[in-house]
């Protein structure tokens, strides 16, 4: 019996199939987004599936940390969602990969970015924070964080086969995947090569304004095209409270509602809002802990609500 032809789910109507010889070249190929990764890609089930399925199997929850627009604070979140996860029981190993090939935060935000990163038998040992939480970056392989790197879709979708694959992180509760915004290469190879290995879901970062919640519902179409599970949106800078007086006061107006109504239309989770803290902002530049530095600002109280509300959509998923 011939095997099935296997489409992407936007793929044209005459699509070949991604394990033909003219995939990525056939005339129904032209526009399609998937073009150059199907050009490019070798024929047939790619091996490197089965590898990172294996790689990831003593990983309980896989989740992807996704925005439509840059600039929402999604490696922040990101780090404090980290931090809030390893703070709330020492017992629980968590992790960040940062997959944002061209625009790696995770070292400086979370105090490493002067570690090096060592290889054994086992693969590339991950940068430890603290004794429960770890990290994996390009940033790390770089000669000077002022570096730029100028790759196309393959070579970057090398890397990230790599990171998913070859890094020891041993057993893990959580893996945080923090990815650039939109839906570009990474995230095509990500959910690619995540696609045996129990992908959790999805966490989706978004500012109050419509600006930011136009690009928010196309990564959720994303999502759903894709078949990945979304555990929830996160609404960032939702407001800005005054340290000085307490008042509040809202940066980025929700004229549509915001999030909240955005997440009741589509009928998907809303996991909460963080207010904006300058406090957040200075210990992310320097690299501390916020638990530690600021335990009484309102965004430590707000994100550990929302991981409350995370930990029980990923647990409804075993």
């Amino acid at each position: 019996m011939a095997s099935a032809v296997v489409k992407p789910e936007t793929a044209p109507e005459h699509c070949p199939g991604t394990e033909s010889d003219q995939a990525g070249k056939a005339s129904a190929c032209a526009g399609c987004p998937n073009q150059n990764i199907c050009s490019t890609a070798p024929k047939g089930p790619d091996p490197g599936i089965a590898q990172v399925k294996e790689s990831l199997q003593a990983v309980k929850n896989k989740i992807l940390v996704l925005s439509g627009k840059g600039g929402v604070g999604k490696s922040t979140v990101t780090a404090l969602l980290s931090r809030a996860l390893a703070a709330s029981d020492s017992e629980k190993n968590i992790a960040v990969l940062d997959i944002d090939i061209c625009g790696p935060s995770q070292p400086r935000v979370l105090g490493v970015l002067d570690e090096q990163v060592h290889q054994s038998g086992s693969g590339w040992s991950p940068v430890y924070v603290d004794d429960n939480l770890s990290v994996m970056s390009i940033g790390f392989l770089l000669d000077s964080p002022d570096s730029a790197i100028i790759w196309r879709g393959p070579k970057k979708n090398g890397m990230i086969r790599q990171f998913l694959s070859q890094v020891d992180w041993g057993s893990l509760d959580y893996l945080l995947m923090d990815t650039p915004p939109g839906t570009s290469d990474e995230h095509l190879s990500a959910i690619t090569y995540l696609s045996q290995a129990d992908l959790t879901g999805a966490v989706i970062v978004t500012t109050p304004q419509e600006v930011a919640l136009l690009d928010v519902r196309k990564e959720i179409d994303f999502c759903r095209k894709s078949k990945i599970n979304i555990l929830g949106v996160v609404e960032n800078m939702a407001e800005f409270i005054c340290p000085c007086c307490q008042k509040s006061s809202q940066i980025f107006k929700p004229t549509t509602g915001g999030a909240k109504k955005m997440c009741e239309d589509l009928t998907i989770p809303f996991l909460g809002s963080l207010p904006l803290d300058p406090k957040i902002a200075k210990c992310s530049d320097e690299g501390k802990n916020f638990f530690e530095e600021v335990p009484d600002s309102p965004v430590v109280k707000a994100i550990e609500r929302v991981v409350e509300g995370l930990v029980a959509k990923c647990d409804e998923m075993h």
